[in-house]
């Protein structure tokens, strides 16, 4: 697709540039008086966060950002495979796929040695992400995400909309309330400032509250969650630029490195004309901000002609331009806890995205561990709020997720230092200097974590079962569940596994049946099933509400290595009477396809097959032999409410 080809516009791209329109505002509606959810911020996380809490027409969730309206443009623009994962979970990645501009393939640039005024290309190479996950990594307006993240809130059950123009003053945690959990202990002081109203403050009463609103977060500073880190004196110029040029790899993801005047990365971005600049400035003194270089945006310009020389850059516009400074910080704590919690006190606070983790924007990964954030988060107030888990649920969020941001904190000083041509300490001393080929072993070094699918939380009760792992070694406990396809059994359809995997709530279990047949009432198989189905026991029958489907909670699917399998030799179980009417759900029963084998491609044991167990947000949480019924039940026992 083509966009932006007079100049750049916002909004949805299916609509062309002559007739697009940014989405409009919503009228200002006043704020609930209490809410189970309070999200503060509409940046990814917030959003991620908004979008999954409003398909649950039992929880009220409010959300509230200090901005007028929806993001227009700028700020993050990479999409990592796994971010497309998750909006997949939410329905919402074929757009994504459509629209983005795929990165395929980097190209590195040097100083030219007989010219060193000169920069000259070294070499291509495929980008290092290609075939971890079955999506690309794209290249889009974070605002379009954001507007797909919207749609969706407004068209769910709930209809949930922002309420903009909403300053937090004050938030305050009524600690003798905090352990009834059918208590609102959560009091947060909103002012009204828009400019077609008068000022007035509003107070919203919470059971939960969760900050999404970015590296100045007032949760976090009410919260006196304290970001730890330092700045690396290093500025940089970032910009979104209609250029008229000659370079001859304006639409590939280049890095460049002058011999002294600098360096750029490239980013080339959607709809074939708008490119991305990230381009290294000065060195800044002690103390000394970004915001105090009163550069414009012209500087930012010349210095990126002067780079890219010999070739030329004539601007024709700038949709977006930014100055920052090169830092990295994390929050001491991702909640309103102690950081030993000896007391195992239940969190009812959480700081989400920017609010608890800094860094230089370069790597993609702002948006990219944000967004993932509150889909870790989302699920377990969900399921806490709807009584279907303990509490305790709630703990595992910042030790799952700090362990990420310390990583990607790491990961991000790294790649500050490998990218700039300049030193980036205060002093600037003992700095090697480092060239485009240390840039391209990095990324392929860490593609698994920049495309955000080796993300792998430590064991815990949710993520457990070590000692299975060699029954399907391509399934990694602690991961997201590698996708890959199978055929249905019903209608001979090839599916992607992964994509079963919807933000809905619901834990998976995955069936990968043995050598035997699973229509014999003697293979592991079939007892497996029979004691899902039937067995008091049952996981599934244990905590699914006796008048709801049976698939509600644990959702089930089977996948067999026999290929002459019919629909109606297997179990009621696996393809269900549903709703009011008990209609059949066939989409429940897979094989493996011969030359597209699950098994082979995720290393499953054939001859023994195995239980996958996978969470609603998508990462295993455990692998269990085929046979192990009491082991299943008791892995769900330790935090799951029954029902029954």
């Amino acid at each position: 697709m083509q966009y932006h080809l007079n100049g750049f516009k916002p909004g949805n791209y299916q609509i062309p540039d002559a007739a697009r329109e940014p989405a409009a505002t919503p009228p200002i509606v006043d704020l609930p008086k209490e809410v189970d959810v309070l999200i503060v911020g509409c940046g990814p996380a917030g959003l991620a966060l908004a979008r999954q809490l409003s398909e649950f027409p039992d929880i009220k969730t409010c959300i509230a950002d200090l901005k007028p309206g929806p993001l227009m443009f700028g700020q993050a623009d990479g999409i990592s495979c796994r971010t497309m994962e998750i909006m997949e979970g939410f329905n919402s990645s074929e757009m994504l796929v459509k629209e983005a501009y795929q990165l395929r393939q980097g190209a590195f640039w040097e100083p030219d040695n007989e010219q060193p005024d000169n920069i000259k290309r070294t070499h291509k190479s495929p980008d290092a992400r290609i075939g971890l996950s079955e999506f690309a990594h794209g290249i889009v307006n974070q605002a379009r995400l954001h507007e797909l993240l919207l749609e969706g809130m407004q068209n769910s059950v709930t209809h949930l909309v922002p309420h903009y123009s909403r300053r937090l003053l004050k938030l305050d945690i009524d600690p003798k309330l905090t352990q009834n959990l059918n208590a609102h202990p959560i009091t947060a002081t909103f002012e009204l400032n828009d400019d077609s109203q008068s000022p007035k403050v509003e107070i919203v009463r919470a059971k939960y509250v969760v900050g999404c609103d970015g590296a100045r977060s007032s949760v976090r500073k009410n919260l006196d969650i304290t970001l730890e880190g330092d700045s690396a004196n290093k500025a940089w110029g970032v910009m979104d630029v209609l250029p008229v040029t000659d370079f001859p790899d304006i639409r590939i993801k280049s890095f460049i490195q002058s011999k002294e005047s600098g360096a750029v990365m490239l980013i080339p971005r959607e709809g074939g004309y708008l490119v991305r600049l990230y381009v290294e400035l000065d060195l800044l003194g002690k103390d000394q901000r970004a915001s105090h270089l009163d550069l414009k945006v012209e500087d930012v310009i010349a210095k990126a002609q002067k780079i890219m020389h010999p070739y030329k850059l004539d601007v024709k516009e700038v949709a977006w331009w930014s100055i920052y400074e090169v830092g990295q910080r994390v929050a001491d704590r991702f909640d309103d806890t102690p950081a030993d919690n000896t007391e195992n006190i239940i969190p009812r606070a959480f700081v989400a995205g920017d609010a608890c983790h800094t860094h230089s924007p370069k790597g993609g990964w702002g948006l990219n561990t944000s967004l993932p954030d509150t889909f870790n988060l989302g699920w377990k107030l969900a399921s806490v709020l709807l009584g279907k888990c303990q509490p305790k649920l709630l703990q595992t969020y910042c030790s799952e997720r700090r362990k990420v941001a310390l990583k990607l904190i790491d990961a991000d000083k790294q790649l500050s230092r490998l990218v700039a041509t300049n030193p980036t300490s205060e002093e600037g001393v003992n700095q090697v200097k480092t060239n485009t080929a240390d840039i391209e072993k990095f990324m392929a070094r860490q593609s698994g974590f920049i495309a955000g699918t080796s993300i792998q939380y430590n064991p815990s009760y949710i993520c457990t079962g070590e000692e299975n792992q060699n029954l399907a070694s391509g399934f990694i406990i602690g991961q997201r569940f590698h996708s890959a396809e199978a055929i249905r059994v019903a209608d001979d359809r090839r599916l992607h596994l992964g994509h079963l995997n919807k933000a809905d709530g619901r834990w998976r279990i995955f069936i990968f049946g043995n050598a035997q047949s699973p229509i014999e009432s003697s293979s592991d198989a079939c007892k497996l099933v029979e004691f899902l189905a039937k067995s008091k026991s049952s996981p599934v029958k244990k905590y699914t509400p006796c008048t709801a489907d049976i698939d509600s909670v644990i959702d089930c699917y089977a996948v067999f290595q026999q290929q002459d399998l019919s629909i109606e030799d297997m179990p009621d179980f696996l393809w269900p009477a549903k709703g009011k009417y008990g209609l059949r759900d066939y989409e429940k029963v897979f094989y493996a396809e011969k030359d597209n084998d699950i098994f082979e491609q995720r290393n499953i044991d054939r001859s023994r097959g195995c239980m996958v167990v996978v969470r609603p947000d998508q990462h295993i949480a455990n692998i269990l032999p085929l046979n192990a019924h009491n082991e299943l039940t008791a892995f769900f026992d330790e935090f799951m409410i029954q029902q029954n």
